[in-house]
């Protein structure tokens, strides 16, 4: 065991491995690199000393107004957009998953900062950025300004955090860029429209993470950290093993839901289906020329908006989820709800589709109406047992959170590896 210094006279020992000198009253910028973390000091000069395990257990006796990150529990700041709380009372994919990747980096012992409306619900320590979450709120006439008074305040504190995790696709990208603090984006939108082409040709350097694979073809040459596939806590949704009698639809009325489809698939096979979706504003001219005159009550039940609660009677009671989506869709939280639940999940093969459902295990991946009949009629063939134990092999809230981790630490890793001083050809 030998011993650096820096030149105010803090004392940080380590194992010196690939440095064969004891440097000392010079101002240094010491990273200790330790099993999976390391520990940064706010220098001039650059040396990198790896530890073994063995050490694992040193202290850096530091300044308190650094950044401290110990290999283990992290500094995290997670950043939610405003349209729906943290979780959304209602409808909203985005902010539920904000949601449950805080609560598990808190489990795990991580000190987290959630910046969201001031209406969510966290055990995070909470930065309310607007009054309630904007989607439902009357007197919201503009989000954007909400989310620009939020970003200042993500930035006014960002040199408290290890990472700062946003969730609020581009519209931090220039000032992030300039921040000087590792920063990742989880892109949870479609990226196949022509006007991302050149906003993402200057923000190319901007450290993305995909959810599912598919969502990166239209623009594969962005600055991809990896993909993390979304989670859910286990207990959070019970397993049902028996099911029901009628087909399910869950999520949002719009044309590339492809509730038509699925209406058309519950009359084709017989099978009742009920409808539990909200309309946005842009979407009802389509829900009452197209949806509306087929919904009869009957056949078809539509029951609106449900909350988390009734999510698990809706689903678990459900024959099957009907997923027939006309767009490329990036992930689709719906399909592993519904698989939690031991639901099995019908789904026409676009977007993440192919990624999340496993043919003959956790549904059918169909082509078109008529496959999905078949498929309708196939679904007793299929174990709920096993729909639920391939959900828990792959979309637990606990791996969703271990993947970011992981991603968080190569981050910090890379962000504040410096070059190597040769140390090896100072003269004594």
């Amino acid at each position: 065991m030998t011993f650096l210094f820096c030149s105010s006279g803090q004392e940080l020992p380590a194992d010196i491995l690939s440095i064969p000198a004891i440097v000392s009253n010079f101002n240094l910028h010491v990273i200790i690199r330790l099993p999976g973390g390391g520990v940064d000091s706010p220098c001039k000069a650059y040396i990198l000393i790896t530890a073994p395990e063995t050490v694992k257990s040193t202290t850096a006796k530091i300044n308190r107004n650094m950044n401290v990150f110990d290999g283990e529990r992290m500094k995290i700041a997670q950043v939610s957009p405003l349209y729906e709380s943290v979780p959304p009372r209602l409808y909203g994919g985005t902010e539920r998953i904000v949601s449950y990747l805080t609560e598990e980096l808190v489990h795990q012992g991580h000190n987290v900062t959630l910046f969201a409306s001031g209406d969510s619900k966290t055990s995070a320590a909470l930065v309310p950025c607007s009054k309630n979450s904007l989607r439902l709120d009357t007197t919201c006439l503009d989000p954007i300004p909400h989310h620009l008074v939020m970003l200042e305040r993500v930035f006014s504190m960002a040199r408290q955090f290890d990472v700062i995790h946003f969730h609020t696709e581009y519209f931090h990208y220039a000032a992030s860029r300039r921040c000087g603090q590792a920063h990742v984006t989880t892109l949870h939108g479609r990226l196949d429209i022509p006007d991302l082409v050149p906003l993402y040709r200057e923000y190319s350097d901007i450290p993305v993470i995909s959810i599912s694979d598919a969502q990166r073809v239209p623009l594969p040459w962005l600055n991809w950290q990896g993909t993390v596939y979304h989670g859910l806590p286990l207990d959070m949704l019970p397993f049902n093993s028996h099911g029901g009698d009628y087909l399910a639809f869950l999520g949002r009325v719009s044309p590339e839901k492809g509730l038509d489809s699925a209406i058309a698939i519950a009359h084709k096979s017989g099978m009742n289906l009920k409808v539990a979706a909200k309309v946005d504003k842009t979407d009802w001219d389509y829900y009452d020329s197209k949806i509306k005159p087929l919904i009869d009550g009957r056949v078809v039940e539509y029951v609106g908006e449900i909350n988390e609660e009734e999510k698990s009677t809706f689903l678990g009671n459900a024959a099957a989820l009907v997923f027939p989506i006309d767009w490329e869709e990036p992930f689709g939280l719906v399909m592993i709800e519904a698989m939690a639940c031991g639901t099995p999940v019908i789904a026409y093969p676009r977007g993440s589709v192919a990624e999340i459902v496993k043919d003959g295990v956790s549904g059918f991946v169909v082509r078109d109406i008529d496959e999905a009949v078949h498929a309708v009629k196939a679904i007793s063939s299929l174990s709920r047992q096993r729909c639920r134990n391939y959900f828990e092999e792959r979309f637990a809230a606990t791996r969703m959170a271990e993947d970011y981790v992981a991603i968080y630490e190569q981050m910090i890793t890379d962000g504040k590896r410096p070059p190597v001083l040769n140390m090896g050809h100072r003269h004594h």
